[in-house]
């Protein structure tokens, strides 16, 4: 395991197989990745096997707010690797981090600052 993939653990915590997250969504793995492609997940290779953090699916469905962050973030040229850093890391301006403002129901606060990362 690389210092990268430390620093994302450290960060992220828990991590789904795409198995896993296939059978949290009640959908196939082909499904699952397809989802990646659109934006409405997000996932990295680890250990040789593709990983979503567990923190994007909440009682079998994605985090609501979710999708329209991961395209800000992909339309702006952050890799799989840093958008994950961004959503996991604190942020002071919203405060917590940006995937807790999600959580709390303020994903076009989060996608703001996001756009605003492009200016």
């Amino acid at each position: 395991m690389t210092q990268i993939d430390r620093d994302l653990d450290a960060l992220v915590g828990e991590w789904l197989t795409l198995q896993e997250a296939a059978a949290a969504l009640g959908v196939s793995q082909n499904q699952v990745r397809q989802m990646i492609r659109n934006h409405r997940l997000l996932g990295v290779v680890r250990g040789g096997e593709l990983a979503i953090p567990a923190a994007f699916i909440t009682n079998g469905t994605i985090l609501k707010g979710l999708q329209g962050t991961l395209t800000v973030l992909a339309d702006s040229g952050f890799s799989p690797e840093e958008a994950l850093r961004w959503m996991f890391t604190a942020d002071d301006s919203l405060p917590g981090t940006p995937l807790d403002a999600i959580r709390g129901n303020r994903g076009t606060e989060v996608r703001r600052r996001a756009q605003a990362m492009l200016l």
